[in-house]
Parts: C-alpha cells; structure tokens; sequence
C-alpha cells in the first residue's frame, strides 16, 4: 500500500467514515466507527445441498445468513437475480471476475448436508477483489430442529472475519410477553432467538411479571413477580422453567434484580418502610449485604464487566440522575448531569459505555455515555421509550417503545450504538423489558 493511499485511508477514518480497506492493496475488513457509512455489498448464493435431503434447507440457511448480515445495517446484499454466476459445488473454484462484475466485495458459498435428523453445514467467506479467501473454511453439525441456530453461528462468524468484531447472532433475549387491553395487560415471560424467531412462554399470565435479566451464561433468569401480591424477587431455570422466591423479607419489597459477571451475587433495590436501597446477595449462602444508605430511592442496579462497580439510579440530588459506585458500597459519584431524568442504566458488555432511559420535555430517549459521564448520545427518541439491554458484542441496544393512546401497545426495538439503523423486532405480542442474552 502506498504512504498516499495509507494516510487517505487514516484521515477518512478520523472523519468517522467507515470504508471497508481496498482488497487490491490488503485484505477486506469493514472497520466499523460511529460515522455514518454505506453498507458493504455481499452476494449469498443459496447455499449447495449435497444431497437430495438437503435442498430446502440449504436456501433457508443462507437466507437467514443474509437476514442476519444485513439485519446489521453494515452490508448490502446484492439481489440473487443480479448473480453471473452459479455455485454449483462447494469445491468448485469461484469465478472472481463474475462477482467482480456485480460489484460484490464479499461472497459467502455453502454447502449443506442432511441425513435424518443430522444437519452438517460448510461454509467460506471470500474477498471477491483480491481473489483470495479470508481464513478457512468453517463446518458445524447439529440437528435439523437447530438449523436457525446454525444459521446464526455461520453469520457470527462472517461477521467476526469482515469487522473484527464479535457477532451477536447466535443469542437469545427474554422478556415480558403483553396481550389484553392497556389498563388490564397480562404479562408473562417469554424466550425468544435475537431475532425474534422461536419464542417460548417460561411463565404463564396469572400474575404480573416484570424486569427479566439472563444470567451471564443464559441458564437462569431473575425476574420481579407480583405473585404473593407484593413484588418478589424470582429465579427460574430456562432448562427446567422451574422457579423460586430469592428474597422475600417480612414487610419488605423486592425487584430490579441484576446478576453479577461471576453469577454467583445478585444486586437488587429493597424496600423498607419508605426507604428503598441497593442490596447485594450471595446466591450460595443467601447473606445479604447493604451497598447504600441514604434516604433516597435506590434502584436499577448494574455491574461492570469485570465486576467491580455498580451504576445505579437515584433521586439523591433531587431528581433522578445516575451514579457509579464500588461494588461493595460507599461513597457514590454523580455521572449524569444534562437536562432531564435518568434512569435504568446498563453497562456495556465492553466496559466503554453505559446506556439509559432519560426523560425530558416530555420525551423519552434511549441514551448512551461514557463511564465518566462525557459525551452522552441520544440515540432515539419518542413518546415513551425505556429500558435498555446490550448485544453481546456491545454494538446493538434493544429497548421498549410503547405508542400512545388508550390502545398503545409495547413493543421491541434495536438500534445501532452510534443511532443508526433503527428497526423493530417482530413478536407475536405486544413485547417490553427485554434482557439480551450472552452468546450460546
């Protein structure tokens, strides 16, 4: 690469453009910034099945491949009417100058084989301008009922190879399923693919249920339950869907349940009398520790990645603002200071950011700042959205948008963490307080 070329490259970069480098002079990577870019054209052939067993399969894998890639806002996928040429054979060599041709930077080529209820997928990735593949070869085997999820682990990993970045695929989200009318809703909990697909009930409706958070590796959820008509604090296995009260103090409320990175301590507000503070609990002894002490409201607390501080909302100051403090207590810094309210902070899965709700002028945003409280972003904006959950990979925020009116209804959003590419996550009912899971 020329010192022209190389220095062109860096100032675009510094301009928050995000270009993928030129394949004639380095290998393809779309280095992703908080500009605004034009997506990466990619073409996905349906994939090769390698026996007769497998023909229906191999389009859906890739379509769900190219729904997930392009899901992102970061690619483009070139219509398959567009294509030159065929992929007839995994081994067959790849006529570069056809997909040169139509513009492709990427080519993504599969083959799928199914015997019974065994499911084998192969795939490889290509920088289309420099001819040539980026990495090897890659092959997962399952059953046929997991075929969505293959799907997403090809995707995560085309992801993973084109930004260097860690996909978000392969995950799932929990969150409270809505049906009936807005002053009578009935809640329960649901599990569904990142996406949206294969949802499942953990809860039934016959009491209200709020504020579900997977634990780090997604077996147990923490969910707040009104089912002793007081909110309780629960923890259900996804496995077993098996649940049990966690805390339930005579004459006290419990919620906003939260596990640490360790999964070993749960943080939570408690409240007593009219005071309500940050507890933290041992899940293997069941002895609680006080973290805050002040006549204030406590709530919505959240750990660092590495499990050493909380954020946390508070009214310490007068209104709502968000504070971080060590994760065995003490003294509390103030991090938001802008106009409005503050509320349900997250930290991000990479320790950079910290996303919230705020309130202000009668508009809800879904925000993002950094850990000292400098260059806060708002990222959305609406007449009521809330509650925000990170992608694994720390690049994608879904919330709860709910419309106005007597008929609103709650539904779930994501959206990109530097504001862009803003879409709704299809469910089949109203939908709100989601909790992204790790990757599985």
């Amino acid at each position: 690469m020329t010192r022209i070329l190389a220095l062109l490259i860096a100032a675009l970069a510094m301009l928050g453009a995000a270009l993928p480098a030129l394949a004639q002079n380095g290998p393809l990577r779309l280095e992703i910034t908080e500009g605004v870019i034009e997506p990466m054209p990619y073409a996905v052939p349906d994939f090769v099945p390698e026996n007769p067993a497998a023909a229906q399969m191999a389009e859906q894998l890739a379509r769900v491949v190219a729904d997930d890639l392009t899901g992102t806002g970061l690619f483009r996928e070139i219509p398959r009417q567009a294509h030159i040429s065929t992929i007839t054979s995994f081994s067959s060599p790849v006529q570069f100058a056809d997909w040169k041709t139509i513009n492709a930077q990427a080519l993504i080529s599969g083959a799928v084989t199914v015997n019974g209820t065994q499911l084998v997928v192969k795939f490889r990735v290509y920088d289309v301008f420099a001819g040539t593949e980026l990495g090897k070869g890659l092959q997962f085997a399952g059953t046929t009922e997991s075929w969505r999820r293959m799907a997403h682990k090809v995707a995560d990993a085309v992801y993973a190879r084109i930004t260097g970045e860690g996909g978000y695929f392969d995950s799932r989200v929990v969150y409270v399923s809505e049906t009936g009318p807005k002053n009578d809703r009935r809640k329960r909990l649901a599990i569904m693919d990142y996406d949206g697909a294969n949802v499942q009930y953990l809860t039934d409706s016959s009491a209200i249920v709020l504020a579900p958070r997977f634990s780090p590796n997604g077996d147990q959820v923490l969910y707040t339950s009104y089912e002793s008509g007081f909110p309780r604090i629960k923890v259900l296995s996804v496995g077993t869907v098996a649940s049990r009260v966690l805390q339930a103090r005579e004459g006290t409320m419990s919620f906003a349940p939260r596990f640490a990175p360790d999964g070993r301590t749960v943080i939570y507000s408690l409240t007593t009398g009219s005071n309500t503070d940050i507890y933290a609990m041992d899940l293997n002894t069941g002895s609680e520790q006080r973290l805050t002490n002040t006549p204030a409201i406590e709530t919505a607390p959240s750990f660092s990645p590495d499990g050493q501080r909380i954020v946390f909302e508070s009214d310490r100051s007068g209104t709502q603002q968000l504070y971080i403090m060590s994760a065995s207590g003490g003294e509390a810094q103030r991090i938001s200071f802008g106009e409005g309210r503050y509320g349900t902070p997250v930290w991000s899965p990479r320790g950079d950011l910290i996303a919230f709700t705020k309130q202000h002028k009668g508009r809800f945003h879904i925000g993002v700042m950094r850990v000292n409280g400098s260059e806060e972003r708002l990222l959305t904006a609406s007449f009521l959205d809330e509650g925000p959950t990170w992608a694994p990979n720390g690049r994608v925020i879904m919330f709860t948008r709910e419309t106005q009116g007597a008929s609103g209804e709650a539904s779930l959003y994501t959206v990109d963490v530097s504001g862009r590419n803003l879409k709704r996550v299809r469910t089949p009912d109203g939908a709100s307080d989601p909790s992204w899971g790790p990757l599985q």
